[in-house]
């Protein structure tokens, strides 16, 4: 596996230079790099993977010493990363991720699965991941939520994923999380927010349905996109139908969105994301 540099600073002539001029006075393998400005901003984001043997801290500061004074330097070693899940009743992109961690098809481990109902359990012993089953009946949102950051915090997962988890969050619970909380929405956002969005896509004919992966923020549903996609449907569709399509579009989305964030490819920019692929 490679280490990733991600660099994010202000705009200025010669930093594609100056910075893999300190990778090469290391003697590593630059693998691949990527950059963007953003000129309205005059934001230079750059993406850096090598090989070689390295001190990484020292790495750091150098690389830190070439730039301007706001830049935000990562230096990140190669590592599986550690995901918990949290889901709900529907398990079509929990199984997707089992099985995705199994067979290592993705640089993840699957640390746990915490669901609101005990339904996909059975499932999840079967892969022998432990699951958590924490009920919201009788418990105010905050009493509930205080629950679950206990548990996810105990196993410090690098990033959660929620696969269906069908509980608004109150923004204290999304806030201890920015950055590292991914979301499936059933829709191709920002149509269709809320519940039942293939009976609202039914009733409303669409020809397209679609998914949208983004990252969690306190206001509901608009975090940063990470990635979307549709499918085509048509008059003949009933609403079973669509929710079957919606269901593949989703699991694809997922995946793609958390191999992306897996591989250290993606920059939160304000409340957007910017994307090396």
């Amino acid at each position: 596996m490679e280490t990733v540099i991600k660099i994010s600073c202000k705009d200025e002539k010669g930093l594609v230079h100056k910075i893999t001029g300190v990778l090469f006075s290391k003697l590593v393998n630059v693998t691949q790099t990527n950059e963007f400005v953003d000129e309205l901003k005059e934001r230079f984001f750059m993406r850096v993977s090598f090989t070689g043997e390295a001190d990484l801290i020292s790495l750091k500061q150098e690389i830190e010493v070439v730039l301007p004074y706001d830049a935000q330097v990562e230096v990140i070693p190669p590592a599986k990363k550690r995901v918990f899940i949290c889901v709900t009743k529907e398990h079509h992109c929990l199984g997707d991720l089992l099985i995705k961690s199994q067979f290592e098809d993705m640089p993840f481990s699957i640390v746990g699965v915490l669901g609101n109902h005990a339904l996909l359990a059975p499932l999840c012993a079967q892969f022998s991941i432990p699951f958590k089953h924490v009920a919201a009946q009788g418990l105010t949102r905050e009493e509930h939520e205080a629950q679950v950051k206990q548990i996810i915090d105990a196993e410090n997962p690098d990033l959660i994923v929620l696969a269906k988890y069908m509980r608004i969050l109150t923004p204290d619970f999304a806030s201890a999380y920015l950055g590292k909380m991914i979301n499936i929405h059933h829709s191709f956002l920002p149509a269709f927010v809320g519940a039942n969005p293939y009976q609202q896509a039914f009733q409303r004919g669409v020809k397209i349905i679609g998914a949208t992966a983004h990252f969690v923020t306190d206001d509901l549903d608009e975090g940063p996109i990470i990635c979307q996609d549709v499918v085509s449907v048509n008059h003949s569709y009933d609403a079973k139908q669509m929710s079957k399509a919606g269901k593949e579009v989703e699991k694809m989305v997922l995946a793609k969105a958390l191999q992306l964030v897996l591989e250290d490819r993606v920059f939160i920019h304000e409340n957007k994301t910017i994307l090396f692929d």
